[in-house]
């Protein structure tokens, strides 16, 4: 298969009243012209100009009528000669058409096909692709938003500006290695290259922290529920994503393992996990389930410690990272008096900070949704910047860049050559390109990406 070749493919979910074919490729016009009955064929059209007419069979039967938007090199989503082709989203009208293309001429695309000749053509970079994939699996606000931003190039615009001063640097370097014979040249001046190693590290620093708000709006908050056997841990999960995801039982130590659910609430999507209930066991099988409890617990970003105002609030300090609820469910069976027990009550906070609600008939259930969503859009937001990483290569391909970027600081504080020097900012600048797609070379890298793309994107 050639990247030259012409290629088709539905770009639309079925089901749908209107489904969109692409064709792409330098014979793009020409084929779906041959199968074109319009006021004038395709090949006399402008780029970005809509044709109405018939998608005919070779014979000359209708398949559908349809509108063929056309797009000319370069100016479309692929660098190529485009056209797509808006029919009735009928499965066996779409399938009809992409079957006399590919007859034609053309052949089927391979997954992410589309997007991969877009950034083999410079349209877009590696970062701003795999965003493309980002933006179609968005599943609320805030990572659509992110997306969105990484798409038109708000992040790769922050790499290129690091990429583009650390080219500076070692260009200065390398010019120095040219002329090494003369041993007083020096064309970098050290303490300014410490200065500007320093401004880069602290650059990355900023991207990579960035990390643990980015993938948890990417993979949704992670909220721990914990608590004592059956305090309501079960009952409450159910309640909040409205769905019996958990078992509900009164034999004590039935969960015996985390259980995830996801839901949205405002602009976030959360990630709720329901745990088995903390307490002293003998039960090996349930012992392994409350150390993974306390795992969970210790990897969220929030965690809600539950009680029933009978069993006690759980002892857990939480981590620096943590923003902790106190909530107490079953308010429903509890006489006012009892909500607020001593013996109910956690070490530290004041009993106005414990929501008290009723998982079993919803009274309360607003407050602990509004308390979700005001930790998740402080802590959360995404409207302060745009810059966020989200993925998980990038981040460890800005930690590699960084640790290179450290040995660059230590070396000139060392006092060392200029080739160890400039062969460490090289290295800092293959994995700044690992995330654009500069310098790839690694076809399997470059797959793997684009594997995840649907056929038709």
């Amino acid at each position: 298969m050639s990247d030259k070749d012409t290629i088709c493919a539905v770009a639309t979910s079925q089901g749908g009243a209107i489904g969109i074919v692409r064709v792409s490729g330098p014979s793009s016009i020409t084929i779906t012209d041959t199968l074109f009955s319009g006021k004038r064929p395709l090949s006399a059209g402008k780029s970005h100009t809509l044709h109405f007419g018939n998608f005919l069979s070779p014979e000359g039967t209708i398949i559908d009528e349809v509108l063929v938007s056309l797009f000319r090199a370069p100016h479309s989503y692929t660098g190529e000669d485009s056209v797509e082709i808006s029919c009735h989203g009928s499965a066996y009208i779409l399938q009809e058409v992409c079957r006399q293309l590919i007859a034609a001429g053309c052949r089927a695309a391979r997954p992410g096909e589309f997007t991969q000749r877009a950034f083999l053509n410079g349209r877009l970079d590696l970062a701003q692709a795999e965003a493309v994939a980002d933006v179609i699996a968005a599943n609320n606000a805030a990572t659509h938003r992110i997306a969105m931003a990484q798409m038109r190039g708000t992040y790769s615009h922050a790499l290129t500006t690091i990429r583009d001063r650390l080219l500076q640097l070692t260009a200065l370097l390398e010019l120095e290695l040219d002329f090494s014979d003369h041993e007083d040249l020096e064309f970098a001046d050290r303490s300014e290259l410490s200065s500007q190693a320093h401004l880069l590290i602290s650059s990355i620093d900023s991207l990579t922290s960035s990390f643990a708000v980015g993938n948890a709006i990417k993979n949704g908050i992670a909220v721990a529920i914990i608590g004592a056997p059956n305090v309501g841990k079960s009952t409450l999960l159910n309640a909040i994503v409205h769905d019996d995801r958990a078992i509900v039982s009164d034999i004590q130590g039935t969960t015996r393992d985390t259980i995830d659910a996801t839901f949205t609430i405002g602009d976030h999507t959360f990630r709720f996990i329901d745990t088995a209930g903390i307490r002293q066991t003998d039960d090996v099988i349930e012992q392994m389930g409350i150390e993974r409890s306390l795992k969970a617990a210790h990897h969220a970003q929030i965690v809600i410690l539950l009680s029933d105002g009978q069993s006690p609030f759980p002892q857990y300090e939480g981590e620096e990272h943590q923003s902790l609820l106190y909530v107490q469910t079953k308010s429903d069976l509890l006489p006012p008096i009892a909500a607020l027990s001593s013996n109910a009550l956690p070490a530290s906070p004041d009993a106005g900070s414990i929501l008290t609600l009723s998982a079993q008939t919803g009274d309360g259930m607003h407050l602990l949704e509004q308390r979700l969503k005001a930790i998740a859009d402080a802590r959360f937001s995404t409207a302060s910047s745009d810059t966020i990483v989200t993925n998980l290569r990038h981040y460890d391909a800005l930690l590699q860049a960084k640790s290179a970027l450290l040995r660059v600081a230590e070396g000139l504080k060392a006092g060392i050559s200029g080739d160890f020097i400039a062969q460490d900012l090289r290295e800092c600048l293959h994995h700044l390109s690992e995330i654009l797609g500069g310098a790839i070379t690694s076809d399997e890298v470059i797959s793997t990406i684009f594997s995840r793309f649907c056929v038709g994107k």
